[in-house]
């Protein structure tokens, strides 16, 4: 399990992108509006982390040379030879979405003092069901929904704000970066009270 995103709701996306673009090394990886049935909107930011990731690979997992001080062989324990198998974590992505008055984000934000703030925190899992179970079966959370919500190559679901941390948590498993306007707009419906 590792961070796969910070969810930001708040006044102006842009003026926060630029403080994550000039301090943090974010990029604008993508940029999209969605529509609600109402005829409301919310504008959306994802941004990417300064670091590259190879897609080829198993992204957070990675085979790196290390010298052997003993003169024993390291294959024996880490599999190949002069390897060890090291885990990498990136940073998260970062959403940030703002949206005008009477709408989703920016009631949400309204509700705030105009500031806005971290709406939900994201985990990349390996399996979004067996984790919704564990976390059931063990009285952590509630969800807002039965099923996680899918598009092609990504799982998702979020939590009612926790009784433990107070936090909304998302559970996530995707095949690559980015986000999927469709789950987007469902799980911003699926948190319309929240």
């Amino acid at each position: 399990m590792r961070l796969d995103h910070i969810a930001y709701r708040v006044k102006d996306r842009n003026k926060t992108s630029r403080f994550f673009e000039s301090t943090l090394g974010y990029r604008v990886g993508t940029e999209f509006q969605i529509e609600f049935d109402d005829d409301s909107t919310a504008d959306c930011l994802a941004l990417a982390p300064p670091e590259i990731r190879n897609s080829d690979t198993n992204l957070w997992t990675y085979f790196s040379l290390q010298a052997d001080p003993n003169g024993s062989h390291l294959d024996s324990v880490y599999g190949a030879a002069g390897t060890i198998k090291s885990e990498y974590h990136a940073p998260p992505e970062i959403f940030v979405s703002d949206g005008p008055e009477g709408s989703i984000v920016g009631d949400w934000v309204t509700h705030r003092n105009n500031i806005g703030g971290v709406h939900h925190i994201a985990y990349q899992v390996d399996n979004v069901e067996a984790k919704m179970k564990e976390w059931q079966d063990a009285g952590y959370v509630e969800f807002l929904s039965k099923e996680p919500m899918e598009c092609p190559g990504l799982r998702q679901v979020f939590t009612k704000p926790s009784e433990l941390t107070g936090v909304i948590y998302e559970l996530i498993s995707r095949e690559g970066d980015g986000f999927c306007a469709d789950n987007v707009k469902a799980l911003m419906e699926s948190t319309k009270d929240h």
